[in-house]
């Protein structure tokens, strides 16, 4: 039986994974957090590993606070950073394959083009740096897989979906930047195809090939177009209206332009990715019954 653990479980995607992980029988997961296991404890992770001694990692853990990570940068650092180091050292003489998660904020943005695994990452942003270091780490590993994705959303959590509807219900209008571009993605598409290429391996079905991958939902809009489709999905009456980024400044800078080229982990996964829209239904549908 295969020992899949899970760290940062009470995250979106690892809540996610959590529901995904009951239609996947003879498998033995592992789910933890920081209460478990804090992966900013090097003694901690390597005894923990060494107990459990997982034949896979998926690394959900991270710091995703934006804009504070430009004040608390050491704090980031070593969340999205240091601790990829701590995980991978201390499975490094073992078989174990490693998933890490990162992000579209490791680019500048200022491509015009849908940024594949072989784009240069030029983060503008202490958190885009912090997990582009993690990235590093994980990448000296033998056995892993990067997985870059972005605007990920849930039913579980905090998320601009949740926002919108919140501040919908409350106002009659809402100002959203429209100068900023990339793809939604629902965490939950994200788990399956983390979960299927997991059983696919072990199943003898595809091989694991390592390295950096780009995993979005398909298709492309502002934020926006986004929290315009999130209010005429709610059937809410609140007003849209369109604004620049310069008149919303945040103390992180965002770029400007994160689309995600999704090719390689289609090909070599034979991965199928739902429609940004059709995706944000699913979800839509899971909140508004709560």
């Amino acid at each position: 039986m295969a020992t899949i653990l899970l760290t940062g479980a009470s995250g979106q995607l690892g809540n996610e994974i959590k529901v995904a992980s009951g239609n996947y029988y003879g498998y033995d997961f592992i789910f933890t957090d920081t209460d478990t296991l804090d992966i900013t404890d090097e003694i901690k992770v390597r005894e923990f590993i060494a107990r459990v001694r997982p034949d896979w990692i998926i690394n959900c853990a991270a710091y995703n606070l934006v804009d504070r990570a430009e004040t608390e940068c050491d704090r980031a650092l070593m969340v999205n950073g240091t601790s990829v180091k701590y995980i991978t050292e201390a499975i490094r003489e073992s078989d174990c394959r490693f998933f890490h998660i990162s992000t579209d904020y490791v680019f500048d943005g200022k491509s015009n083009v849908p940024y594949n695994e072989n784009s240069w990452p030029d983060p503008v942003s202490a958190y885009g740096r912090s997990k582009l270091e993690g990235e590093k780490h994980a990448l000296l590993y033998h056995s892993s897989m990067v997985i870059r994705t972005s605007w990920l959303y849930s039913s579980f959590g905090n998320n601009f979906v949740k926002t919108i509807l919140r501040h919908a219900a409350e106002k009659e209008s809402l100002s959203v930047v429209f100068d900023q571009t990339g793809t939604p993605t629902y965490a939950a598409d994200l788990a399956e195809t983390i979960l299927q290429i997991i059983s696919g391996v072990i199943r003898n079905r595809i091989a694991f090939n390592t390295g950096i991958y780009h995993y979005s939902n398909e298709g492309v809009c502002s934020w926006y177009d986004f929290a315009s489709e999130i209010v005429r999905e709610s059937g809410l009456k609140c007003r849209i209206e369109p604004i620049l980024s310069k008149d919303y400044p945040s103390p992180a800078p965002r770029p400007h332009y994160a689309v995600l080229d999704k090719a390689k982990i289609k090909e070599n996964y034979d991965i199928i990715i739902p429609h940004w829209r059709t995706s944000l239904e699913k979800c839509m549908s899971i909140i508004q019954k709560f």
